[in-house]
């Protein structure tokens, strides 16, 4: 394995743990505003790793090469893995990540808020997504693919166990990777997984289409830009104009006017129909429920309650296919609730348990 890491890393030693200070936040018109306990999307999404204590390497790995944010070492074993969702990339983190360095002491750093473990990270952009790019070989695309090259990084980069917090498509990618890893996954948290409503949809796209008619219409829009190669390129530009853009993903918000301009603008660059088609097909062939029935270790799960990538079923399969597995529901939130309730989000993951065991 070759691992090649960028000048933009440089920042707090490492093992250190940085004092950050988010800026306020920003919302489209550029006007700071006032935090206060009831905010909603209280932190902009941040490009900059260093802001965190992170570093950036290039890990060239057998499925392909694959960008990673990682750092804040400890003398632990126990890596703390996030996996963004379709349409994200290492950055979707970084609200939550801020939520955390947000306490109310001066000197408040990523361990305030939460007894979630928020060092020994490894934030991936997952192959096909971010600065990753999409795998050539097709078996390198699949579900346990893609888990496989999650475990790759972690103990590349010398950890022997870990936590995965998953969000949506990375939800999906976590639950597999603690099935194939029993002994090296300490437990998993899921922020709006999409599961085995998904699977049915990509299987079933008519018989059951109101079952996730926003996700259904969404890949078929995809499957459409794919088809048309570069006659699809004026398409995906006119959808990063912001205005239009905001419109167009307001589905997966619970108050999309309140969006911060920047959380769009991310979803703008990080559209990649070819990688949404893949993600959807891998979805569509994977047996679901024999992999996640496999499961061992703690798996702990919330979703916003206007979420409409999750359907009110996913958690009674879910419950009814891994041993102990519990869920919660965060008010005013939608499909992003790391990024819409970052601090609530924080706060029911530990309340669920989701913290590092042994």
């Amino acid at each position: 394995m070759t691992r090649i890491t960028r000048d933009d890393s440089r920042g707090p030693a490492a093992g250190t743990l940085p004092q950050v200070r988010p800026s306020p936040p920003r919302h489209a018109s550029g006007q700071t505003t006032a935090r206060t306990t009831a905010e909603y999307c209280p932190f902009p999404v941040n490009r900059d790793p260093r802001a965190f204590g992170l570093t950036t390497s290039a890990m060239r790995l057998a499925g392909g090469v694959v960008m990673v944010r990682h750092g804040r070492r400890t003398l632990g074993d126990t890596a703390t893995i996030l996996l963004h969702g379709a349409a994200g990339s290492w950055t979707t983190w970084t609200p939550m990540l801020a939520a955390a360095a947000d306490g109310t002491a001066p000197s408040a750093s990523l361990e305030s808020d939460a007894s979630l473990p928020l060092t020994d990270l490894i934030i991936p952009d997952l192959p096909g997504w971010g600065e990753s790019a999409l795998p050539t070989k097709r078996s390198d695309r699949s579900v346990e693919a893609l888990a496989a090259t999650v475990a790759e990084v972690a103990r590349a980069l010398g950890y022997r166990r870990w936590i995965v917090l998953g969000h949506s498509m990375g939800g999906f990618i976590a639950l597999q990777l603690a099935a194939s890893e029993p002994d090296s996954t300490v437990s998993v948290g899921l922020v709006s997984p999409t599961t085995f409503s998904v699977v049915d949809s990509v299987r079933h796209p008519l018989t059951r289409f109101f079952t996730l008619p926003a996700f259904t219409a969404l890949l078929q829009v995809m499957r459409l830009v794919v088809s048309l190669g570069r006659a699809g390129r004026p398409l995906l530009a006119a959808l990063r104009y912001l205005p239009l853009l905001r419109l167009a993903v307001s589905p997966l918000f619970s108050r999309p006017t309140e969006m911060d301009a920047s959380v769009i603008a991310a979803l703008g660059s990080e559209v990649r129909p070819a990688g949404f088609a893949v993600a959807s097909a891998q979805a569509g062939v994977y047996d679901a429920e024999n992999a996640w029935s496999r499961i061992e270790c703690p798996v702990r799960s919330l979703t916003g309650d206007s979420d409409v990538f999750v359907a009110a079923s996913d958690v009674d399969r879910l419950r009814g296919v891994i041993r102990g597995f519990e869920s919660v529901t965060v008010a005013g939130a939608g499909h992003f609730a790391h990024i819409e309730r970052p601090r609530a989000t924080l706060s029911a993951l530990t309340a669920l348990g989701v913290s590092r065991i042994g």
